[in-house]
């Protein structure tokens, strides 16, 4: 039996800006080679989307390489460096049940259900300052809604997060995995663990709020966390909160710029939102994460190795003709289920998956509603393919519609 990292297997040049912008092509290619498996600069990765949805699920033989994303980085002895080593993602077995139970209840769907009121709120307050304008940049306005929903979650004062704010874009694209840009991933990781212990202390352990932070501190006050992991828990969510779901609401944005009709259908049909949600996630979605085989495995008759690090595409799993008819096309009204992979498989399947559908569902039916006729107003930049993938820049143009007109349709 063949081992994956002896096949001759096509190279994706995943650190390329021509990935970014389309990393279609390359993935055709690389499936011309071999029809799921390719090579990257970190190891293996997965171009199929039923590969992705087997191997993902393998938790006995898979672990998150937060030791070896730290030795790449050159990250030892960092504050960064101990969180990607002790993170509830890097985290198996025992202690990765008893994290995520500390957090899981808020994030069920009926707890989530709850905050839709806030999350209506949040979005449509930050229209008042933002619709009257006929023009910004996106994914800058994206980048304020679900973080603001995240510190209703938590308690925090939203006054807060422009000092944090920068930080939160610097986590979000470490798992870039580009050492050269180190020193400021730990002044980033440093400001927001910071910004937590500021929060802790405030709160201290009397309570009386009701909300997750202080269900976090009463779990760390019976010994369920720790000092370390409640800072650590409290920085993983607020990265988690703000990366993921403000890079999909403007990837979905990019693609409702070539449809007015579905755009215009958004702001009529409040159940058609979560459709256009579902094909986004399918169509284009942040995450490529990483994991490293640590139990031997065969699939397809190729067989894995401890030591193989392997790239899951979450990003484009989507746009595979074998899954989906007509994968590259976005439409919400495809029949048949949304199989798609957008938020993992396994123990490790994201924890907030509910709560960022539920943002991004209210969110767009509301902007569909103050931002009509939206149209391409400059050139857009993205993101690095590694790590959180998205849009930098999303200039728009649009027609203000005021608030009584929105309320009323």
């Amino acid at each position: 039996m063949p081992q994956a990292h002896d096949l001759e297997l096509a190279h994706v040049p995943i650190e390329s800006p021509e990935m970014a912008v389309d990393p279609m092509p390359f993935f055709e290619a690389a499936r011309r080679v071999h029809p799921w498996l390719a090579k990257c600069s970190v190891g293996l990765m997965l171009t199929e989307y039923q590969a992705i949805n087997d191997i993902y699920r393998l938790d006995e033989k898979l672990r998150f390489p937060g030791d070896q994303i730290v030795e790449i980085m050159s990250a030892q002895g960092t504050g960064w460096g101990r969180f990607t080593e002790e993170m509830m993602l890097s985290r198996s077995g025992e202690t990765h049940a008893r994290l995520r139970s500390s957090v899981a209840e808020a994030f069920t769907p009926r707890a989530v259900n709850r905050l839709r009121a806030q999350m209506r709120q949040v979005v449509s307050d930050l229209l008042d300052e933002w619709a009257p304008k006929g023009g910004f940049d996106f994914a800058e306005f994206a980048s304020n809604f679900p973080i603001r929903v995240m510190f209703g979650l938590i308690g925090a004062d939203p006054v807060a997060l422009p000092s944090i704010q920068h930080s939160l874009e610097v986590q979000g694209s470490s798992f870039g995995l580009d050492p050269t840009r180190m020193e400021e991933i730990e002044t980033a990781y440093q400001i927001l663990w910071n910004f937590v212990d500021g929060l802790i202390a405030e709160r201290g352990p009397g309570g009386g709020h009701d909300d997750l932070l202080d269900d976090l501190i009463a779990a760390n006050t019976s010994g369920a966390l720790s000092d370390v992991e409640l800072r650590q828990m409290l920085v993983f969510l607020f990265g988690a909160g703000y990366d993921t779901s403000k890079n999909l609401l403007t990837l979905i944005m990019h693609s409702m710029l070539r449809d007015p009709a579905m755009w215009a259908r958004c702001a009529r049909e409040r159940p058609y939102c979560d459709k256009v949600v579902e094909e986004g996630l399918r169509h284009s979605s942040p995450s490529n994460p990483y994991r490293l085989v640590v139990e031997p495995f065969e699939y397809r008759d190729v067989g894995f190795a401890p030591g193989d690090l392997i790239v899951f595409p979450l990003s484009i799993s989507g746009r595979d003709e074998g899954a989906f008819a007509e994968p590259m096309a976005f439409d919400p009204e495809r029949g048949g289920p949304n199989r798609h992979v957008a938020f993992g498989r396994g123990m490790h399947m994201c924890l907030g998956q509910y709560l960022a559908r539920a943002q991004i569902e209210e969110g767009l039916h509301l902007i569909a509603q103050r931002l009509t006729n939206p149209r391409l107003a400059g050139e857009i930049a993205w993101r690095p393919w590694p790590g959180v993938w998205g849009l930098k820049t999303l200039p728009i143009a649009f027609d203000p519609a005021p608030k009584a007109a929105a309320a009323a349709a």
